[in-house]
């Protein structure tokens, strides 16, 4: 731990090099966060299956203070999305992040959930996770190995030890805005996109409008 947040630049004495460590604010409050994210608890598809392999003692990601998987979304700050994100799920999982106290991280594990995997052009699935949550590792695979997995956990970690308690968005002065949940109908609508769906069909049936216009004949002399 003292190597991890002790700050160079600072000279300690040698009689009291293993009793003082000189840090800053940063690195104690990242510090603390990285060695103790509790993920959410639940999975998608196939993705899933790595993840609960990823939690065994073979590859036992508890090393790095995540074994605690939290069935509640106000108990846990990362939500890791495994597996084939479908339109009928969407908006339960936008729901369930916006439960997520802050600070909360969004890893996406897949090819599914990165980008629509092998189901990207069918009628059903999300061409990713990222359209309507903020992503901050991305896991190729289809399906990962729990040591990707493990390796992506190992990123976002590394994701938080570079952050600021100054610029970080959940001190910010700005009102924290919830994400809008999805609506659901013959496709799925992200309420962000009504105001240029709208203007688009006016602007489309303008057109059609105009194209179908009866011409007046022309009266002879």
């Amino acid at each position: 731990m003292s190597e991890q947040l002790n700050n160079s630049g600072y000279e300690i004495p040698p009689e009291l090099q293993g009793q003082v460590s000189i840090t800053t604010l940063d690195k104690i409050y990242n510090w603390g966060r990285r060695s103790s994210i509790w993920p959410m608890m639940f999975g998608l598809a196939c993705c899933a299956i790595e993840m609960i392999c990823a939690a065994t003692s073979r590859y036992d990601f508890a090393r790095f203070g995540m074994e605690i998987m939290r069935p509640s979304p106000r108990q846990a700050d990362l939500m890791i999305v495994s597996g084939t994100v479908t339109k009928k799920m969407l908006p339960q999982i936008v729901r369930l992040y916006n439960q997520m106290p802050e600070p909360k991280y969004v890893v996406a594990m897949g090819a599914c959930a990165s980008g629509g995997g092998p189901f990207k052009e069918g009628y059903n699935v999300a061409s990713g996770v990222d359209e309507f949550l903020p992503v901050d590792v991305y896991i190729p695979g289809c399906p990962p190995t729990p040591q990707a997995l493990l390796n992506g956990l190992i990123a976002l970690q590394k994701k938080i030890d570079q952050e600021s308690i100054k610029s970080v968005r959940w001190y910010s002065k700005q009102p924290d805005q919830a994400v809008p949940v999805p609506l659901l109908g013959p496709d799925l609508i992200d309420p962000r996109q009504v105001a240029k769906i709208k203007e688009y069909t006016q602007q489309k049936l303008a057109q059609e409008t105009q194209t179908t216009e009866p011409v007046e004949p022309v009266a002879e002399a």
